[in-house]
């Protein structure tokens, strides 16, 4: 069983100009910074994707990976690994609350690696990959 990691961050932004941001995978590599390629394969009634194809490269950590997404409104986007070369595992989401313009966005993630990695490392690495997600996503919507 993955441990999940969870971590939060203001955004000064109403949570639809969140969620399109974080809905728009084309523009992906514009501002994620390990995000290659980021193709979307399928589309739900609500026009939003359902299934995203990504190739990562963080320098040490590459990977080509399917994941399958679903929508709540601009409050929540669930998504699980489909398939994955380094991962046998991954399920996250985000979870936005709008107050007076401001969204609280609360990311949560849950990986497992098809490679053997000590627990520490491994959520170590989370961290990394919550605070940079965050942080790269404030300052796109912010922007």
């Amino acid at each position: 069983m993955a441990d999940q990691s969870t971590q939060s961050i203001v955004i000064d932004a109403p949570a639809s100009a969140v969620m399109a941001v974080v809905a728009d995978f084309p523009a992906y590599p514009q501002w994620v910074a390990a995000a290659k390629t980021v193709e979307v394969l399928e589309t739900g009634a609500d026009g939003r994707a359902s299934r995203v194809h990504f190739v990562l490269d963080a320098g040490a950590v590459k990977d080509d990976y399917v994941l399958a997404y679903t929508w709540d409104g601009d409050r929540e986007v669930r998504w699980s690994l489909v398939q994955g070369q380094m991962q046998k595992r991954q399920d996250g989401s985000y979870t936005l609350v709008e107050t007076g313009g401001r969204t609280e966005v609360t990311y949560t993630i849950s990986i497992d690696l098809s490679i053997p990695m000590l627990g520490m490392i491994k959520r170590k690495a989370e961290k990394v990959i919550l605070d940079t997600a965050l942080k790269e996503l404030k300052k796109r919507v912010e922007a």
